[in-house]
This record gives C-alpha cells, sequence and structure tokens, in this order.
C-alpha cells in the first residue's frame, strides 16, 4: 500500500507545552486528514524529538498543511521550539506487515 510519511525533529525543552498543544480535542473540529501521528523522544539525544505523521498520500498531506488549523498549530508549535524544526517528506515504496 503506497502512502506517504512525514517525519518531523525538533528540540525543545518545553516538551509537555508541545503534547498539550498536539492533542486538541476532536469534537466538533473537521476530520483528520492523516492516518497516524507518532510522538518519539530520542533516547540518545535527550530533548530532541521526532514527530512521524502518517497519510493515504502525498496529495493529503498537502491538504493538511493547506488548513487553517494546521498553519495556526505549526506557528504555535515553532514558538515552542529551541531551533526550528526539521521537515522529512517519504513516499512510502513498501511496507510489510506481521
Amino acid at each position: 500500500m503506497a502512502g506517504f510519511i512525514q517525519i518531523i525533529e525538533f528540540q525543545t525543552s518545553r516538551i509537555e507545552e508541545i503534547e498539550q498543544l498536539g492533542r486538541p480535542s476532536r469534537s466538533g473540529g473537521t476530520p483528520a486528514t492523516f492516518r497516524r501521528i507518532l510522538a518519539t523522544a530520542d533516547r540518545d539525544r535527550p530533548g530532541t524529538y521526532l514527530h512521524i505523521v502518517e497519510f493515504d498520500s502525498y496529495v493529503s498531506a498537502m491538504e493538511n498543511s493547506r488548513r487553517p488549523e494546521t498553519t495556526e498549530f505549526a506557528a504555535r508549535f515553532a514558538e515552542l521550539c529551541d531551533g526550528p524544526p526539521v521537515f522529512r517528506n517519504l513516499d512510502v515504496r513498501w511496507e510489510e506487515k506481521d
């Protein structure tokens, strides 16, 4: 199954605030365009985190990027980071599951 993954790597000393920002109530809002989000912490680099966001396609990821709520989230997210986040945009070539 093809898909698209975006990895966002960032450093912050305010991870609790970022986690609160990233977990808004979805009731009454527009449906999410992503399949899944994994929030991870780098064990070897304290204060470094990666969010792995799975989409059905590059097109759905770009639709998500154009949403006003995504623009607002990105601005608030950047304010909580200790430096600019790094984005990796990955086309899924193949996957294997148990």
